[in-house]
């Protein structure tokens, strides 16, 4: 690996692994894995960072042979799955019980933060920073899931659906997190925001579909 590569945390493969076996099945997911060059990561799934092109080549493989559209229901699963593996082993409890008690603008932008510092482990080379509003957005500039792509429409879901389910179980059931725009449309960088399910989301549609609970403001 050339000194530059970045590294990335190992749920990014073994994470896409599980949701790839479970939408597709083991032997296609063997087949992807062995034309990403990612045997090994299959065999015996990583426990500690990887290199960020291991990702790059994992993404870009799967969006070529299962196209982006059917692409963006693993990369949901695998992110879910990823939030809640942060959730159970990564962010202490007390932080946790913190984030939830207290209003829902004041604890979203308490997460942001704490992403925001953590971004070394799933950003690799990519540079993710805040923009703050009256709810925070993520800009990732470099994005690895992207990276080299070109799509017509956004491809990181992964890192979306990962945020969802972190504000989701710490700030408020009702936030979910969007990609709206995508290194790989052409555009400088990658942009995350924050809505409501109540709230306009991209393109004028809704944040959601889920059914509204009880929320903070």
């Amino acid at each position: 690996m050339s000194a530059s590569a970045g590294r990335i945390g190992p749920n990014a493969i073994t994470q896409m692994a599980a949701a790839l076996e479970a939408a597709i099945g083991s032997s296609l997911t063997r087949r992807l894995f062995t034309e990403a060059g990612l045997d090994a990561h299959l065999q015996a799934p990583p426990e500690a960072m990887v290199d960020e092109r291991d990702v790059t080549a994992l993404h870009r493989t799967m969006r070529r042979h299962i196209g982006l559209e059917p692409a963006e229901g693993i990369h949901h699963a695998a992110g879910r799955a990823t939030g809640d593996y942060l959730l159970a082993h990564r962010i202490p409890l007390p932080a946790q019980r913190l984030l939830r008690i207290l209003p829902a603008r004041w604890s979203a932008r308490l997460l942001a933060v704490a992403i925001r510092r953590s971004a070394w482990t799933f950003t690799g080379s990519g540079r993710l920073r805040i923009e703050w509003g009256s709810w925070p957005a993520f800009v990732l500039e470099d994005c690895p899931l992207c990276r080299g792509a070109r799509e017509a429409r956004p491809c990181c879901s992964y890192f979306a659906a990962t945020f969802s389910r972190l504000y989701e179980r710490l700030v408020s059931p009702d936030i979910v997190v969007h990609e709206i725009r995508c290194a790989a449309m052409g555009m400088p960088h990658c942009r995350f925001e924050l809505s409501r399910c109540n709230e306009p989301g991209p393109a004028g549609g809704r944040g959601g579909n889920r059914r509204l609970t009880a929320r903070r403001s």
